[in-house]
């Protein structure tokens, strides 16, 4: 099993549930982060300075068998990526196990 973890932009996530939908990841959490980008500067709009290395983003989690890991990096990147700075980033790690809390059982097969 892996762990896809996707930092993308709050505007791309829409498309991003849908792919992920299309692909049958129909399960996964998320919520709303705050990052410190690259970015040193600022941006003036109607004279007013706003911070840009503080970034507003979504960070979704989702644990998908083995056999599901490219399609799933695959359905974020064509749907959040826009080819412009600040797009996102996606990080990949091994999960040992799952543990269904209501049955017991583990493996694979709880994530069905």
């Amino acid at each position: 099993m892996k762990k896809v973890e996707a930092i993308i932009r709050k505007s791309k996530f829409g498309d991003v549930r849908d792919a992920l939908h299309k692909v049958e990841v129909n399960f996964f959490s998320y919520w709303d982060v705050t990052g410190v980008g690259n970015e040193k500067e600022g941006h003036v709009y109607r004279g007013i300075s706003y911070s840009t290395s503080d970034i507003q983003r979504r960070h979704l989690a989702i644990v998908v068998n083995d056999e599901f890991l490219e399609r799933t990096v695959k359905a974020i990147t064509d749907a959040a990526g826009t080819g412009a700075v600040g797009d996102g980033k996606i990080f990949v790690s091994t999960v040992d196990d799952a543990i269904r809390i209501r049955t017991g059982e583990s493996g694979g097969s709880t994530l069905n």
